[in-house]
């Protein structure tokens, strides 16, 4: 007999109900001579079925196992494999079906299979809220002596754990500078000056506003690059006024019309430490996101220096992702954040969102670090686009 007539045999044997013997015969079968790729990996979960139906999870799940062995992201497989060990009630159950969700394929699936993986949704989902309450309560003690900042990082290694998060790290396009913090959202310690930026909320909103209703504001599109550059994330958005912006401090080079109508933004700015580097920095901008307007997930330039927003005029919903957290802008609260993680942004609002952004130094770096980059990326003649 072939193998192929022995396959056609097992079938047979199945639909007979004849299950016993149709596991041996397949399993000789297979023990014998495995066919190739996807037929074997197919038959290796039909021998599992049969066994599981036949109330043998052991040697359903060595079958399992086989068919991993041939191919380890087979979404069946592992299904049938985290089902089998949830119903073994082995340790390893919640795992498994984290990693046979992580391998759901796009599309309707198969009713049966569908309601397999449904059922392991809800048990990998109260897996993983008792496991989160086990990691608080073992780091509790621990937390209660720690400070703000310190809770937030026990906070972010609890959700790293629990892969609640995505780890990101510094992406810059051109410049990384090494050693220095990795941070979506720097805290407030190691940025003190966000306080005085805040305070003068009401007068930077209130020259903000002039300036838009001047007719000598020079208003122009955020993102301007020639067509032949390789930047098609950019494509939409390219010399688009949906994202435009009235700049006060251009690469490093004041934008004497509209700085001359903001007054108090300029003097509040001038306590800030902003890199100092010829042709291309200090910056500073209002940032005019129109409606219905998304900014894609993209990186900066350089990790030397921190991207610094007070939001001025914020319709509901508009939201801002840096790495694994976004929060929602909120008029008046500022925040520095590491630009070279990627990050992106959205007003799905039906009005227009107004942020003050401007560049200050990366708090890690000391004051010779500062001059050696200044120099460093100055002799590059270098401009970074800020957002």
């Amino acid at each position: 007999m072939t193998t192929e007539a022995g396959f056609a045999e097992v079938d047979k044997l199945a639909g007979a109900g004849r299950l016993p013997e149709a596991a041996q015969q397949l399993e000789a079968l297979l023990r014998q001579a495995e066919p190739a790729g996807g037929q074997a990996v197919a038959q290796w979960l039909k021998l599992a079925g049969l066994r599981r139906a036949l109330r043998q999870p052991h040697r359903a799940l060595d079958a399992v196992h086989r068919a991993l062995q041939i191919a380890p992201l087979d979404f069946v497989a592992l299904v049938m494999r985290a089902g089998l060990l949830e119903r073994l009630n082995d340790a390893g159950a919640g795992e498994a079906w984290a990693e046979a969700i992580a391998q759901k394929p796009d599309g309707t699936l198969p009713p049966p299979l569908a309601a397999a993986l449904s059922a392991g949704e809800a048990f990998h989902a109260a897996w993983q809220e008792t496991r989160e309450a086990r990691l608080a309560a073992a780091a509790a003690d621990a937390a209660a002596h720690a400070d703000e900042d310190e809770n937030w990082r026990i906070a972010r290694f609890r959700d790293n754990v629990l892969r609640k998060t995505r780890v990101y790290h510094s992406q810059p396009t051109h410049f990384h500078y090494p050693g220095i913090v990795e941070r979506e959202f720097h805290p407030r310690s190691t940025t003190p000056w966000l306080a005085e930026l805040e305070a003068g909320f009401e007068a930077i909103r209130a020259e903000m506003l002039a300036l838009l209703q001047s007719e000598r504001a020079e208003l122009e599109p955020y993102i301007q690059y020639e067509d032949r550059e390789a930047l098609a994330q950019w494509r939409s958005l390219n010399r688009n006024k949906d994202w435009s912006a009235i700049h006060l401090l251009k690469q490093g080079v004041e934008v004497a019309e509209n700085a001359a109508q903001a007054p108090r933004t300029m003097e509040i700015l001038s306590r800030v430490p902003q890199p100092r580097v010829p042709g291309a920095s200090p910056n500073a901008m209002f940032s005019l996101l129109a409606p219905r307007t998304a900014i894609p997930p993209h990186v900066g330039v350089d990790n030397t220096r921190l991207v610094c927003h007070l939001p001025l005029v914020v319709p509901d919903g508009c939201w801002f992702r840096v790495g694994a957290e976004t929060r929602l802008w909120k008029e008046g609260e500022a925040f520095a954040f590491d630009d070279t993680m990627e990050h992106e942004a959205m007003n799905p609002s039906d009005a227009l969102r107004v942020v003050l952004i401007f560049d200050a130094w990366h708090p890690g770096l000391s004051e010779v670090e500062r001059a050696a980059v200044a120099a460093m990326i100055g002799s590059e003649g270098m401009s970074g686009a800020r957002d």
